[in-house]
C-alpha cells in the first residue's frame, strides 16, 4: 500500500510540473488548500500520534516534540544552505516591463554583462534548490513507509500530506531547474528525478523494520518539516499576488477537512 501511494504521489508531482510548464498563476486556490491540509495532518494526526507511540523524553522534553523541532530548524538551515526559496521567488512576485515609446521593450539583462552573470549564477542556483527538492521527495517517499509502519490510518495521512504537497514540489522542481534557462532539459530530466524519488523511499521502508520506540520522534520530525513548508513555503507562494479572502478560505477548508477525517477516523 505504501508503494502504491508514493505512486501517486509521483504522479501528483508530474501534474504540478506539467502545471509549472503551462501555466504561472492561478494556482493559489490550490496551494492554499494544500498549506491548510498540511497543518492539519500536522496538528491533529501526526503530533498527537508520536506522542502515543514515544514515552522517551530528552532533558523532560517529549521525544517527539524535540523531533518536531528539529524538523522544522533542519528544513530552516537547509533551505537557507541552498537558496531553495530565493531559487524560486522571483516566480511569485509582481513581475513589471519597461515599455519604450515607440521603440520595442529591451530586456536590460541583454546589454548588461553583470546582469547576465547575474543570470547565470540564478541558473546554477537553481539547479541546486530542484535537487534538493528531489532530495526531500526521497524522504517524502521513506516517510509514507514508516507512517504505515506505524500503523495504517497513520501511513494513509502521511500520504495524503505528502502526495498534497507533492503537487507544490514538482512545480518549484521544473520552475526552479528551469530559472534562466532557455534548454528545458535538464528542468525535465529533474523533475522525472523528484517523481522517482518517493516510490524508491517508500521501497526502501519495505526492507527495513524500524522499532516503534523510534518511530514517535520521527512522526514529529517530519510534522516539523510538515508545518516548516507549510509556513514557510507553500502558504507565501499561495499568498504572493492574489486576493486573501478566497485563499484564507481554501486554507480554512484545508484544516476543516483533516478535522473531520481524522474525527470520523478515531
Amino acid at each position: 500500500m505504501a508503494v502504491v501511494l508514493a505512486v501517486v504521489s509521483a504522479l501528483m508531482t508530474l501534474v504540478g510540473g506539467i502545471v509549472a510548464m503551462r501555466v504561472r498563476d492561478h494556482r493559489h486556490l490550490v496551494l492554499g488548500l494544500v498549506g491548510g491540509l498540511i497543518l492539519g495532518i500536522a496538528a491533529f494526526d501526526l503530533v498527537p500520534e508520536s506522542l502515543e507511540l514515544s514515552d522517551l523524553s530528552w532533558l523532560g522534553v517529549p521525544a517527539p516534540m524535540a523531533g518536531f523541532a528539529c524538523g522544522f530548524l533542519l528544513l530552516h538551515v537547509i533551505e537557507q544552505a541552498t537558496a531553495i526559496h530565493q531559487a524560486h521567488e522571483s516566480e511569485y512576485a509582481p513581475h513589471r516591463h519597461r515599455h519604450g515609446h515607440g521603440h520595442a521593450a529591451q530586456d536590460p539583462a541583454a546589454q548588461d554583462p553583470a546582469a547576465q552573470d547575474h543570470g547565470n549564477e540564478q541558473g546554477k542556483v537553481g539547479l541546486v534548490a530542484a535537487s534538493a527538492l528531489v532530495g526531500h521527495s526521497f524522504v517524502d517517499g521513506l516517510s509514507i513507509g514508516l507512517g504505515f509502519q506505524s500503523g495504517s490510518s497513520v501511513g494513509l495521512l502521511v500520504a495524503l500530506a505528502v502526495i498534497a504537497h507533492d503537487f507544490a514540489d514538482g512545480f518549484n522542481t521544473f520552475t526552479a531547474a528551469s530559472l534562466n534557462r532557455t534548454d528545458r532539459g535538464p528542468a525535465i530530466a529533474l523533475l522525472a528525478a523528484d517523481a522517482a524519488a518517493p516510490v524508491a523511499g517508500a521501497l526502501i521502508t519495505m526492507l527495513v523494520e524500524v522499532p516503534r520506540e523510534v518511530l514517535g520522534p520521527y512522526l514529529g520530525f517530519f510534522a516539523g518539516v510538515l508545518l516548516y513548508l507549510a509556513a514557510a513555503e507553500i502558504l507565501p507562494e499561495a499568498h504572493s499576488r492574489h486576493p486573501r479572502v478566497l485563499t484564507l478560505c481554501a486554507t480554512g477548508a484545508g484544516v476543516l477537512a483533516v478535522m473531520f477525517i481524522v474525527g470520523i477516523a478515531g
